[in-house]
């Protein structure tokens, strides 16, 4: 129970690909304390990417208790935000057969591109709100059929990592409508399981969870999870909803006219709509935030994770610390906008938005011999910025104009890159003083939900810091970006054949 004398607060969690980190907020609207853990993926093959689901429950348990532990009283309500398009086979025991399976695992890429070509793909395209691309459990379902048929005979459940932990709390299988609007599986319109995707999977609706409202909650968790995280059966447990809805929550873009950036491992351009953005051949997604809105948007594979390749490619360094990446940028900066011409296609780990092949990859363009490592580091980063502008431009032709560029994530905290990131676009970039994002819209969700707030912007603040573009810098940047646009088309055939080689 809570403590008259303790004041009230709400936890916010956010259990993400590279870490769970997580937030303890008040009914003021401050955030009292904060906490994270890191872990990794395991790549047994190449395209596959695997977690262990016990390791992602158990960062879940010792980020909360190290919660509870700094703040000395328990929490009024605890609610999850998770990433997205993740997939562990359970069996009838309700034990994992697999790992998890996640976003980034690209070993269904070719299942992806004969189900775009079906006559029925638009359809399942927008009737589910998710791309059609390795990344999304229909592909990762069928794969599975057709490579594990033994695994795929034995499922009992194909859950989420959240469902993961939701059973371990309270025994029964349920997924919020933003988690189930990114599997290729949901109906976004009438909020249940898509009888087509089901068909294309060869499964039924009692093979996965219970859809539920992300403002559903449940008391009276397992007595054994509680204590070893310092609750009790008093707290109450919101599910909440999928880290990139949580975020544009968290960050405050719901407004018209503006959009949230992030960048972290990944990145990801998303709107708030009161109704879906359809552009099949783009792939918009349409995830549902809740009942009313939508988060719309792309997202793309190349982000922070590119900065860290470069760390360990070029300096040998596989665990970066901040002064590294203070060091890397400060060389960075010597080089004018646009690499005196090098230009670098992110695509090391295949591409989401806007290409959607998994078979895609990275190049180095315009390679000439005044070129040094200064300008292959640069160019780099550039290119990522260079993507995530081109899906900006796809989600402002689709929709309208954005005003406001909120941005979030690690990144943040080079504001070099910020700077660089609205030299690109030519946007205004407004600063969210926060990596926590994700975990800060699932507390105001479940605030809402519990009537402690009426409105989502109650805690809203103002505009601390707001980058201004250097317009000289984005006209060097639009020559680039230009050429920088037509390099997947003309190689895309050249990098399949690679893939086919090199696999």
């Amino acid at each position: 129970m809570i403590e008259e004398n303790k004041e009230q607060y709400f936890i916010g969690i956010d259990v993400g690909t590279g870490s769970t980190k997580a937030i303890a907020i008040n009914t003021k609207g401050t955030i009292i304390v904060d906490a994270q853990l890191y872990y990794s993926s395991t790549n047994a093959q190449p395209g596959y990417s695997e977690q262990d689901p016990e390791i992602l429950l158990n960062a879940f348990k010792d980020v909360i208790k190290k919660i509870i532990d700094q703040v000395k009283s328990e929490p009024v309500s605890i609610s999850f935000s998770s990433a997205m398009h993740g997939v562990i086979v359970i069996d009838k025991e309700n034990k994992p057969l697999t790992p998890l399976i996640t976003w980034s695992d690209t070993r269904s890429d070719e299942i992806a591109e004969k189900i775009k070509n079906l006559p029925e793909a638009e359809s399942i395209y927008k009737a589910s709100g998710t791309p059609i691309h390795s990344m999304s459990p229909l592909c990762k379902i069928i794969w599975l059929r057709e490579n594990d048929p033994s695994v795929f005979k034995a499922a009992y459940k194909f859950i989420s990592i959240k469902e993961y932990i939701w059973f371990k709390l309270f025994g029964v299988y349920e997924i919020d409508y933003s988690l189930a609007s990114a599997t290729g599986l949901f109906n976004i319109q009438s909020l249940k399981w898509n009888d087509a995707s089901l068909k294309l999977c060869s499964i039924t609706d009692n093979q996965l969870s219970k859809p539920v409202s992300t403002a559903f909650s449940r008391k009276g968790a397992d007595s054994s999870f509680t204590g070893s995280i310092g609750v009790s059966s008093a707290t109450s447990f919101c599910i909440g909803g999928s880290d990139g809805c949580m975020a544009n929550l968290g960050s405050y873009a719901l407004g018209q006219g503006t959009a949230a950036l992030t960048i972290g491992t990944s990145g990801a351009v998303r709107i708030a709509s009161s109704k879906p953005v359809y552009n099949f051949k783009e792939m918009i997604f349409n995830y549902v935030m809740d009942e009313n809105t939508f988060i719309c948007g792309g997202p793309v594979n190349n982000g922070g994770n590119v900065v860290q390749w470069l760390l360990k490619s070029f300096f040998d360094i596989s665990k970066a610390s901040e002064k590294d990446y203070h060091d890397l940028f400060s060389k960075i900066d010597t080089v004018p906008a646009g690499s005196d011409g090098l230009i670098f296609l992110p695509y090391l780990y295949g591409e989401r938005a806007p290409v959607w092949d998994g078979r895609s990859s990275g190049v180095y363009f315009g390679v000439k011999p005044f070129h040094s490592q200064k300008h292959f580091l640069r160019s780099a980063v550039e290119g990522v910025c260079y993507s995530l502008y081109q899906v900006l431009q796809i989600v402002e032709s689709s929709t309208q104009k954005i005003e406001k560029l909120i941005v979030g994530g690690g990144f943040i905290n080079t504001r070099s890159w910020v700077q660089l990131l609205a030299d690109i676009t030519g946007k205004k970039i407004f600063v969210i003083e926060t990596e926590d994002s994700s975990a800060v819209g699932a507390a105001l969700l479940n605030m809402k939900a519990m009537n402690v707030i009426d409105d989502y912007e109650k805690f809203k603040p103002e505009d601390k810091e707001i980058i201004e573009p250097n317009l000289s810098s984005h006209e060097k940047h639009q020559v680039n970006f230009s050429v920088f646009k037509n390099l997947y088309p003309a190689l895309k055939t050249s990098m399949h054949q690679l893939y086919q080689n090199k696999n």
